[in-house]
């Protein structure tokens, strides 16, 4: 009997151990399947997060655009609906991290802990997204206008919230950040209907600057992109060393710049030579020291030999 009672206390005890162990693992398997079961929920919400982000995305470009508003302003039709995809993922991953087990509460109190240091981390990041939000308020341009920002310039591609794309004359994909679109000077080339040219020809001393004015303004008024109001304007707006400036100042629609630019930059240099106006070319003089001669040094440019130097011994 003695023997018997240290026996059956511990038969006692390794059956409450097993039951424990039973217990346990029991509770574990229990937590793992609802863990692997949140989890396959989680991951189909995230799913249909996505497709629902590409859905609204879709269904408000579409909305929006026959708003008219949006209608003829691509600029702010996507800027809004990158918003509305934005903020469907937002709310489709707060849903995943409470299927996780993420108390709502716990995530606004995550974040306003954090927003501080978010803030500061991201301060550039969110300073584009606030850039992004004052360029669709105040409007400098548009997708499809030619601005030029900070030396770069190219025709707007898209406005997002964190940058502007350019395409350059080279189609060279150009990515501004929206601060800095913001912060530096912007010239929109296009922003107004009509646009100027202003051309400088250089004519000889001895001609005759009436002649060579009224020369390049009728070639100019006959050129058909030409505006005939404003006039086309020639007036003298510079004496420079080796010959006396006339600039040409045309009006043309913002779509026919380019191209009359270069037609009346060719334009006026064959209706000066037609009118007999020389377009002098630049020359250099060699003043020598002493008692030598001097020997003036004139530098001669042409098509067929190149450049040489023509000396004239004068006494």
């Amino acid at each position: 009997m003695l023997n018997a009672s240290p026996i059956a206390e511990a038969v006692a005890a390794g059956r409450q151990a097993v039951s424990v162990d039973a217990a346990m693992l029991a509770k574990i398997t229990d937590m793992a399947g609802d863990f692997a079961i949140n989890l396959t929920i989680a991951v189909l919400i995230f799913a249909a997060t996505l497709f629902a982000a590409k859905w609204a995305s879709r269904a408000s470009r579409n909305a929006l655009s026959r708003v008219r508003g949006f209608r003829h302003d691509p600029t702010v039709l996507s800027f809004a609906v990158q918003v509305v995809r934005v903020v469907v993922v937002i709310i489709g991953m707060i849903a995943v991290l409470q299927r996780l087990g993420v108390q709502t509460t716990s995530i606004i109190a995550v974040l306003g802990a954090a927003s501080l240091a978010v803030g500061l981390a991201l301060q550039g990041t969110l300073s584009n997204v606030a850039s992004g939000i004052m360029l669709l308020v105040l409007r400098p341009y548009r997708v499809g206008d030619v601005v030029d920002v900070g030396g770069m310039s190219g025709t707007v591609q898209r406005l997002d919230l964190f940058t502007t794309q350019l395409s350059n004359a080279n189609n060279h994909k150009i990515v501004i950040p929206n601060s800095k679109v913001l912060s530096d000077p912007l010239t929109n080339l296009t922003g107004q209907q009509t646009r100027r040219i202003e051309i400088n020809f250089g004519v000889g001393y001895g001609d005759d600057l009436n002649k060579a004015r009224c020369v390049l303004a009728d070639m100019a008024a006959a050129h058909e992109k030409v505006l005939d109001d404003p006039h086309p304007w020639t007036g003298v707006t510079g004496l420079l060393d080796s010959s006396v400036q006339v600039t040409l100042h045309a009006w043309v629609k913002v779509e026919d710049w380019w191209q009359t630019q270069a037609d009346l930059m060719q334009g006026g240099k064959e209706a000066l030579d037609a009118a007999g106006i020389e377009i002098p070319f630049p020359h250099q003089v060699a003043v020598p020291y002493g008692d030598e001669d001097v020997m003036p040094v004139v530098r001669v440019r042409t098509l067929e030999d190149g450049e040489h130097d023509v000396k004239v011994k004068t006494r």
